[in-house]
C-alpha cells in the first residue's frame, strides 16, 4: 500500500500559504470578493487536516473490529469535505449579500490582485499533483482535496476578474455579484463530493466499464460448460470486493473446481488491481443452487 500522507502534508502546506496570503489581499483591498476566497482557504485547510487523518486511518490494516479493513474512512472525509465546501459557500453568500445591500469602496486593486494570483497558483500547482496521485493510487480522499483546491482556483480567478472589473468601471456592486457566482459554483463542487461520497456508503456497484470486464471474463469461461450468477460488486476506498457463485458439473472433484476457479480469480485481479475475490462452488444440475442468486436466499 503506497504512503499517501505525504500529499496531505502538501495540501496542508498550501492551505495555510493561500489563507495568509488572501487575508493579506482582504485587508489591503477591502474587497468582499477576496474576503469570501480567504474564507475558503481556511475551510481548505480543516478538509487538509481531516484528510490527512483519514488517510492514516485508512492505510491501518484490518482488524477483529474491522476484517474487510478501513478504507471506507475515505467516503467519510470526502463527505465532510463536501460538506465543509457548502458551508463556505453559504458563508460567501451571506456577505456578498451584505455587501451588495452596503457597497464599499475597493483599495489597492493591483497590489491584491497580485497577491491573489499567487494564492491561485500554489492551489494549481497543488491540486493537479494531488489529481494525479489520487488516480494512480484510486485515493477519493486526494481527488476531494485536488477538486476542492480547483474549485478554490476558479473562485479566485472569478473574484480577480470581479475586482479588476469593478476596477475599470467603477462599479463596486460587481465585487458582490462575482462572490455570489462564485458560491453557486461552490455549492455544485460540494454537491458532487456529496454525491459520491453517499455513493460509496451505500455500497454502490464497481463502474461500469469495471463491470463490463468481469462480466467479460465470466462469459469467456462459461463456454466451458460451468454458469456464474449472483454476481455482487462494492468499492470501499483503493480496494474491490467481488462476489459471485461458480455452477460447475457435478462429476468434477474438488480439486478441478478449486483449479477452475482460481484461473478465473487471477485473471480479474490482473484487470482489476486491489481486487478481494469471494466466490461459492455448486453443482450446476442440482436446482437447490439456483435459490441463492438474490440477496436474500429463497427458502
Amino acid at each position: 500500500m503506497v504512503n499517501l500522507k505525504k500529499y496531505a502534508y502538501l495540501s496542508i502546506f498550501a492551505a495555510i500559504s493561500t489563507m495568509v496570503l488572501k487575508a493579506g489581499a482582504y485587508f489591503v483591498t477591502n474587497s468582499v470578493g477576496l474576503l469570501s476566497d480567504a474564507c475558503e482557504s481556511i475551510v481548505n485547510l480543516v478538509a487538509a487536516l481531516f484528510a490527512l487523518f483519514s488517510l492514516h486511518l485508512a492505510s491501518q490494516p484490518e482488524d477483529e473490529e474491522h476484517a474487510f479493513g478501513h478504507n471506507k474512512v475515505e467516503y467519510f472525509s470526502s463527505g465532510i469535505e463536501g460538506l465543509l465546501i457548502l458551508v463556505a459557500a453559504f458563508g460567501i453568500i451571506w456577505v456578498a449579500i451584505e455587501r451588495l445591500i452596503n457597497p464599499v469602496e475597493i483599495t489597492q486593486i493591483g497590489i491584491g490582485t497580485i497577491i491573489s494570483i499567487c494564492a491561485s497558483l500554489i492551489n494549481f500547482v497543488v491540486a493537479r499533483i494531488l489529481l494525479k496521485a489520487g488516480k494512480k493510487n484510486d485515493s477519493i480522499i486526494l481527488e476531494a482535496d485536488s477538486k476542492h483546491l480547483m474549485s478554490d482556483v476558479w473562485t479566485s480567478v472569478a473574484v480577480v476578474a470581479g475586482v479588476v472589473a469593478v476596477s475599470l468601471t467603477g462599479i463596486v456592486q460587481l465585487d458582490p455579484i462575482i462572490a455570489l457566482l462564485v458560491a453557486i459554483n461552490v455549492i455544485y463542487s460540494g454537491y458532487e463530493l456529496l454525491k459520491r461520497s453517499s455513493s460509496g456508503l451505500m455500497d454502490a456497484s464497481l463502474s461500469e466499464s469495471e463491470m463490463q470486464q468481469i462480466k467479460a471474463v465470466l462469459d469467456k469461461y462459461g463456454e466451458q460448460g460451468v454458469a456464474f450468477h449472483a454476481l455482487r460488486t462494492r468499492q470501499s476506498g483503493v480496494r474491490r470486493f467481488i462476489s459471485f457463485h461458480v455452477l460447475v458439473p457435478g462429476d468434477w472433484n474438488v480439486a478441478k473446481a478449486h483449479s477452475f476457479v482460481e484461473d478465473v480469480e487471477k485473471e480479474i485481479r490482473n484487470l482489476i488491481p486491489m481486487s478481494h475475490i469471494d466466490t461459492h462452488i455448486e453443482p450446476i444440475e442440482d436446482e437447490s443452487a439456483y435459490l441463492d442468486m438474490a440477496l436474500d436466499r429463497e427458502k
